[in-house]
């Protein structure tokens, strides 16, 4: 290969190897411009293009004309600074980017399960602060009624008449309500409400294994329990509350690279996940 193919920089001290074609994402840039020596503050040094700027910056730089994408840990913080850099280096499509702290800063998201036993129902009741996680849980549980004799009623295994599927109540986009157990009917009947919570296929009818695997889940998907608190003492309505941190959906650049294009960028949203 060729000298130009591969490109040595040396930012603020910290040495980077890339390919050409890389810092040619953007024709326009200043990084474009260095590799035909069109820009006095890339000095080559030893066969190293020296800049003086921040190194630990520059690798999100990098890290960005490789993916085409801003990926930044869940801690960052100096959004302006490299904002900063990034005109620094003529990338305005990422400087537009960081522009936008609101869409790239994670967010602390607040979940409330409020759980009560009544004879023999159990009641949850679900509280989020993000509806897209309720929207998200509540695809995965699933509640089945059926009838069955007295006799069978506190079994772990549901009888072998058919169970029919309900739908959670949802009274408003940020929470959910639903409940397991027996109530009684006619005879020696019992209405019977058994609780599914996906990934596990168990249909459970106990109010407290259903909590269980409920926090379980929770937990399972990065949720942290940060407290628990009797809200009811009359009603025994127990509370437990969650949070996490929520990353935000990404945001990526597409590059126009067709004939006579100078690299036009536009910023669109992805469903990658940012963070380190």
């Amino acid at each position: 290969m060729s000298n130009r193919e591969v490109v040595v920089l040396s930012v603020g001290g910290v040495r980077f190897l890339t390919r050409a074609s890389t810092l040619q994402q953007f024709p326009e840039s200043r990084l474009a411009r260095m590799l035909n020596d069109d820009d006095q503050e890339f000095k080559l040094v030893n066969g190293e293009f020296f800049v003086d700027r921040d190194g630990t910056l520059f690798s999100y730089i990098m890290d960005f004309l490789r993916t085409l994408q801003v990926s930044l840990p869940t801690d960052f913080s100096d959004y302006e600074r490299l904002q900063r850099e990034a005109e620094f280096y003529g990338l305005y499509p990422l400087a537009d980017l960081l522009s936008q702290q609101h869409l790239l800063k994670p967010r602390l998201e607040i979940l409330e399960v409020r759980f009560s036993l009544q004879e023999m129902q159990a009641f949850f009741r679900i509280f989020g602060s993000c509806s897209t996680t309720i929207e998200t849980l509540a695809e995965r549980i699933t509640v089945f009624t059926g009838q069955q004799s007295g006799q069978s009623w506190n079994s772990p295994f549901p009888s072998q008449k058919p169970l029919v599927p309900l739908p959670l109540e949802r009274p408003s986009h940020h929470d959910m309500v639903f409940q397991c157990g027996t109530d009684c009917s006619a005879g020696d009947q019992f209405v019977a409400r058994y609780v599914s919570i996906k990934p596990d296929n168990r249909k459970l009818i106990n109010g407290t294994n259903v909590l269980g695997l409920l926090l379980d889940t929770l937990l399972k998907d990065g949720f942290r329990l940060i407290s628990t608190r009797m809200v009811s003492s009359e009603e025994k309505v127990e509370c437990y509350s969650f949070e996490r941190m929520k990353m935000p959906t990404g945001l990526t650049v597409t590059v126009n690279h067709t004939p006579g294009s100078s690299g036009v960028a536009q910023a669109k949203r992805s469903q990658v996940q940012k963070g380190k």
